[in-house]
């Protein structure tokens, strides 16, 4: 099993000097997990920072049998004291700063909490590193999502921002605060600005997940239909272990700078569902006007696929497309996994899941 460290006053532990030490907040999720399977095979120690008082979700760990190899150890993002004990503690060479409340519709319902954890979580890091060792590499994980309701035209690092919630909102101030300490105190401090990236490990409350779990849900019998709120919003969604390549190099560079990591590609939430069907053995047929639009099973008549008005934001982002030139030029990154592989990958992943009798997460 891992091991656990407190970063309590007075509790000392031996690091294996001979490797470069990552700080991972966020490790439960899905980019963290990612993350620290690369970082673990290009031979870092990974610590990875977990609240105390949140319920520990390690599926994802396990699934990619990293567990044993990670030190977990308390962190709150909420809490200044805590961020300083575990940084003097650790003395990482890097930190990444994936933790947030990441999910876009709850902001809605949580907007404090939301701007305390997700912007000023990242200026207490920043400052927390500008008061014990401003040698240490820092990342931030900035959103699309800051970029809001744009035209149809791919987007990069000298875009402008429009945010249109809460989360994109407190995602701003973190990648803004970050670009400040980079400037003004000369700490090697960088923003990956990250297009939608998905994989089997993604949660279910994602729209690409919940369509992948929900359909092989349906196939088994335990389901009956799909509920989805806007059909035709349009992302560049690409594959999360091509995304956490692209961080990984941004903390390598000479350097450091902000970068967009998208694939360039704008697909619609209907086109992922009707390819995902489709993978899954469903035949649909769609039917109805745009406003209440849903699918059938051509071999047995029934709904698959039904849209539900309480999936719809106050206010929402209806395209994003995003422009990786700087990445590839600079970091030599590019997406390699497909739009259509990325749906065929997530849907086998959780085909085989459901057939096992797992419970889809």
């Amino acid at each position: 099993m891992c091991r656990w460290f407190d970063s309590a006053p007075g509790h000392i532990f031996i690091l294996d000097m001979k490797k470069k030490i990552a700080l991972i907040t966020g490790i439960t999720g899905q980019d963290g997990a990612y993350l620290a399977n690369l970082l673990l095979n290009n031979n870092y120690k990974i610590f990875g920072a977990y609240r105390r008082s949140s319920s520990l979700n390690l599926w994802r760990l396990e699934e990619l049998g990293i567990l044993d190899s990670i030190e977990l150890v308390s962190f709150e993002l909420l809490e200044k004291s805590n961020i300083e004990r575990v940084i003097k503690l650790i003395n990482p060479d890097e930190i990444y700063n994936l933790a947030a409340q990441s999910y876009v519709g709850t902001s809605f319902e949580n907007p404090i909490y939301t701007t305390q954890a997700n912007a000023l979580g990242a200026l207490r890091i920043l400052e927390s590193i500008r008061m014990i060792n401003k040698n240490i590499k820092f990342y931030q994980a900035s959103s699309s999502e800051m970029f809001g309701e744009g035209i149809p035209q791919k987007l990069n690092e000298k875009s402008m921002f429009h945010p249109r919630s809460a989360y994109a909102v407190s995602k701003v101030f973190g990648h803004q605060i970050t670009i400040n300490y980079r400037e003004a105190y000369g700490i090697f401090a960088c923003s990956g600005i990250l297009f939608n990236h998905e994989s089997p490990l993604r949660g279910t409350e994602f729209v690409t997940r919940k369509i992948t779990s929900t359909l092989a849900e349906i196939q088994a019998g335990r389901k009956k239909t799909l509920e989805l709120g806007d059909y035709y919003a349009k992302r560049d969604w690409g594959y999360a272990v091509d995304f956490v390549e692209g961080i990984w190099r941004m903390m390598q560079n000479d350097k450091p700078k902000d970068y967009v990591l998208a694939t360039g590609e704008a697909h619609s939430v209907k086109e992922f569902a009707t390819i995902a069907a489709r993978t899954m053995g469903f035949d649909l047929i769609w039917k109805g006007k745009k406003t209440n639009e849903y699918a059938i099973d051509k071999n047995t008549k029934k709904v698959l696929i039904k849209k539900n008005s309480k999936f719809y934001r106050p206010s929402d982002v209806s395209f994003l497309r995003g422009d990786a030139k700087e990445a590839k030029k600079d970091l030599g990154w590019k997406p390699k996994v497909k739009f259509k592989e990325l749906v065929k990958i997530m849907v086998e992943s959780d085909k085989k899941k459901s057939l096992k009798g797992k419970i889809l997460q």
